[in-house]
């Protein structure tokens, strides 16, 4: 019998995530977490149920789950929870699309999901709860804990991405780039130069115009 497994997050992006966990079929999944929308508890949801929030991290090992999956958009919030979750006794699975290439030897860390269509060169390093969509990590590069690679992104050699960092969709970063902590960079950018922690950056080329606020915080 597979073991059993639960998706925290109840949105479009959760449904990208089950569809990996199903193709996969290391697991068997039977429901979803819901910390946005308590009023959601006890409904379905692509067929599945919504069992409520974080309070039931102490009744799933009773339905026999024992793995939890990280489907939420926010870096800030996949970093709490995959800490809150790194002291439980709930393994935290990185989801890995079986049409993603990823070079040999490349480590990702935990509650990390990697989409249909990424290419992960030799030499990169994932962290923890990250997110890489159909986008390109280029030899050397390190995507830090929390970070999120949005569809198109382009990595060349050994670019840094700081943690909780969201880079939007297109960007290209040229090589030996280092973007920052916290960092927001807009749709379609080229960087080719650093990005200082915390700030929003973005055209052609990019440049850092002001810092992150709490209210947009990535």
């Amino acid at each position: 019998m597979a073991p059993r497994l639960v998706i925290w997050g109840a949105g479009e992006h959760a449904l990208v995530v089950a569809e990996i966990v199903r193709l996969r079929a290391e697991y068997e999944l039977i429901g979803w977490l819901d910390d946005v929308n308590v009023d959601r508890e006890g409904s379905q949801y692509a067929g599945l149920p919504i069992l409520g929030g974080r309070e039931q991290l102490e009744h799933l090992h009773d339905r026999g789950v024992d793995h939890i999956a990280l489907a939420m958009g926010r870096c800030e919030a996949r970093l709490r929870l995959a800490e809150l979750l790194r002291g439980s006794e709930y393994g935290l699975p990185a989801i890995i699309h079986p049409r993603a290439s990823i070079g040999t030897d490349v480590p990702v860390g935990e509650g990390t999901v990697i989409k249909a269509g990424a290419i992960i060169d030799v030499g990169a390093r994932i962290g923890a709860a990250v997110i890489v969509s159909h986008a390109i990590v280029g030899h050397g590069s390190l995507l830090e804990d929390g970070a999120m690679l949005a569809g198109g992104v382009c990595l060349a050699g050994r670019v840094q991405i700081g943690r909780g960092s969201f880079v939007g969709a297109g960007v290209t970063v040229k090589d030996r780039i280092r973007i920052g902590r916290g960092c927001l960079i807009g749709a379609g950018a080229l960087v080719v130069r650093d990005i200082p922690d915390g700030f929003v950056a973005y055209g052609l080329p990019a440049r850092a115009v002001r810092a992150v606020t709490a209210a947009e915080g990535p």
